[in-house]
């Protein structure tokens, strides 16, 4: 029989060295939860794996070629990942921070402008509600703001009633949510929260000054921010 030669030779001759010699992974699971998996495109369960290179000859492990790792595989399309994978929030997670954000944006606009008038008051529960709270009602909402204004330990003297634990309350409901979410998403929780602030009237000074605090968690720039309050104005 005559010897492989050319171009299909040299792919017999890889392909024989290629079953001869090899690098074998050996993965150990290290832990496991579920996250939102990029390839499936929902939420699954994972394994977060390391794992040991080893050189092989004839199927056999002989030397170290390093570690592997640590990557996290999806337990339904056993896609591996980077680790920063875990960095994005599952379906449920997500939808909990996103009634969170619109919940805490609420509150502060009707802490910083008042909860005496009813439209203020409607406006915001109807907003609150829409996000996913069905639950939520105007007494809810003063009972709130009300524990808020006693929180003394939260806040230190400002120049707008509590204007400092608002401020903490806005950043750690949204800077955590503003990265997953797109342009148009973070612009329409800023506009939720302009919106209640008009329904009795202009902009009070301190409603203004929260809504800007809210714009600058949620990473938009202050020319956008102003841009928005002015489109709030519109009719809708």
């Amino acid at each position: 029989m005559l010897p492989a030669r050319g171009m299909f030779g040299r792919k017999l001759r890889v392909c024989g060295i290629q079953r001869v010699c090899g690098i074998h992974t050996s993965w150990s699971t290290v832990g496991d939860g579920e996250f939102f998996c990029p390839g499936c495109g929902g939420d699954r369960n994972y394994r977060r794996r390391t794992g040991r290179r080893r050189f092989t000859f004839l199927g056999v492990p002989l030397l170290r070629r390093g570690l592997a790792g640590p990557v996290v595989e999806c337990a339904a399309c056993h896609s591996r990942f980077g680790p920063d994978a875990l960095d994005h929030p599952t379906t449920s997670r997500f939808s909990a921070m996103l009634r969170d954000a619109v919940h805490t944006v609420a509150l502060a606009v009707l802490a910083s402008g008042g909860t005496s008038s009813r439209s203020v008051r409607e406006t915001a529960v109807h907003t609150v509600r829409a996000a996913g709270l069905a639950d939520c009602t105007e007494d809810q909402l003063t009972s709130l703001i009300e524990a808020l204004a006693a929180d003394t330990g939260r806040f230190v003297a400002d120049t707008t009633p509590y204007g400092a634990a608002l401020a903490i309350e806005l950043h750690e409901a949204l800077e955590p949510l503003a990265p997953h979410l797109a342009p148009a998403g973070r612009e329409s929780i800023l506009l939720q929260g302009a919106r209640i602030a008009l329904a009795d009237g202009p902009y009070t000074p301190a409603e203004r000054e929260v809504l800007t605090t809210v714009g600058a968690a949620l990473q938009l720039g202050e020319d956008d921010t102003t841009r928005l309050l002015e489109t709030a104005r519109a009719p809708f």
